[in-house]
C-alpha cells in the first residue's frame, strides 16, 4: 500500500473539507479516493473520520494522526523538491577524498574559486594516503593518482602522472650522475612502501624503447612520499617522484633529473566516482572545474 500517498490525501481531505474537492486536487476519481481513506482505515485499525452529509470531522484518531504526519509530508516534501533541486541545479554536500599530498598542493588551493562559482554546493574534503571505499564511507569522489584496479568505479582522467628519478646537487657532487639505469644498483636509493609493498623494482625506458628492470636498495624507505622528497633534498639519495610532487625543486634546481634521457612509464591522475546512472551535478560540475584548471599540460609540468 503507498502509505505516504493515502496520507496526503487524508491531510488533503482535511485541509479541503471534503473528498472530491482532495480527489481532484489529486487527479483522483472520487471513488478510487475514498476507497484509499477507507484502505488507510483498515490498515490502521481506527477510524479516521466522520462522515456527515454536510462536512467530514476528524476523529480523535484522526487528529492525531494529522498533527504528526503533516510534519513527516512536509519533511518528505522539502526532501524530494531539494532531490530534484540537485539534479537539475548545482547544489548540495560534494564528499570528496584525495591524496594528502596532492589534495594539499592542487585541489586545496582551488576551492576558494570552486564555492565562489557554486555558492550553493557545500564541500567536505577528506584528505589521506589510505585507499577510501567510496561507496561504503559514503564519498561522491575521489583524486587518484596512478594505475586503477577497480572495474566498479566510473573514471575520468584529469592529468598525466609523469614520473622521474631525482637527487639533490649534493649527492651527484659526492656519488657522481648514473649513466646507465644499471648503476643505479650501486647507488643509495630512496624507496617508497605502498600498499602493494616495497617498490624497490625501477623500470625506465631508453630511446629506443628498451626496458631496463633494476632492483634497487638503500638505507631509508617509508611510506610517506614527502619524508622521501626531503630526504632527497638533505642528500641522502635517489628517489622516484612524480613530477608534480618534486616540480618546484626542479625548477628551482634543489634536485636534478637523474638519467633524464630514459624515461618511467607514465600513469594517470583520475576523477574516480561510483557507477550511478544519474550523476549529480555537483559532481560534474566538480570534475569539469579540475579538468579546467588543470589543463594540458597541467601547471606542475609547465616551465619544467
Amino acid at each position: 500500500m503507498d502509505r505516504v500517498g493515502d496520507l496526503i490525501l487524508f491531510m488533503r481531505v482535511l485541509d479541503q473539507g471534503s473528498i472530491s474537492a482532495a480527489a481532484r486536487g489529486l487527479d483522483l476519481s472520487v471513488a478510487v479516493a475514498s476507497q484509499r481513506l477507507k484502505r488507510l482505515e483498515q490498515d490502521l485499525g481506527v477510524r479516521l473520520l466522520h462522515r456527515t452529509t454536510r462536512r467530514l470531522h476528524p476523529t480523535p484518531e484522526g487528529i492525531a494522526l494529522a498533527e504528526q504526519g503533516r510534519t513527516l509530508v512536509e519533511d518528505l516534501e522539502a526532501l524530494t523538491s531539494g532531490l530534484r533541486q540537485g539534479a537539475t541545479d548545482v547544489v548540495g554536500t560534494l564528499r570528496l577524498t584525495a591524496s594528502a599530498s596532492f589534495g594539499r598542493q592542487y585541489v586545496s588551493p582551488l576551492l576558494p574559486a570552486f564555492m565562489a562559482r557554486y555558492p550553493r554546493v557545500r564541500l567536505s574534503v577528506n584528505l589521506t594516503d589510505e585507499l577510501q571505499d567510496l561507496i561504503s564511507a559514503g564519498f561522491d569522489l575521489a583524486i587518484r593518482i596512478g594505475a586503477l584496479h577497480d572495474s566498479g568505479l566510473v573514471a575520468r582522467k584529469l592529468a598525466v602522472n609523469r614520473r622521474v628519478l631525482c637527487a639533490s646537487p649534493d649527492y651527484l657532487r659526492r656519488f657522481g650522475m648514473p649513466r646507465t639505469p644499471e648503476e643505479l644498483a650501486q647507488h643509495e636509493c630512496l624507496i617508497l612502501v605502498g600498499s602493494a609493498g616495497r617498490q624497490d623494482v625501477w623500470r625506465l625506458h631508453d630511446a629506443q624503447d628498451q626496458l631496463h628492470t633494476v632492483r634497487v636498495s638503500g638505507r631509508l624507505e617509508s611510506t610517506l612520499g614527502e619524508l622521501l622528497r626531503d630526504a632527497a633534498l638533505a642528500g641522502l639519495g635517489i628517489a622516484h617522484h612524480s613530477t608534480w610532487h618534486v616540480c618546484d625543486d626542479l625548477r628551482a634546481g634543489r634536485l636534478k633529473v637523474v638519467l633524464p634521457e630514459y624515461s618511467m612509464a607514465d600513469t594517470g591522475i583520475y576523477a574516480v566516482m561510483p557507477q550511478r546512472r544519474l550523476v549529480p551535478l555537483r559532481v560534474r560540475a566538480f570534475v569539469d572545474f579540475l579538468a579546467e584548471q588543470f589543463g594540458d599540460p597541467p601547471p606542475w609540468e609547465r616551465r619544467l
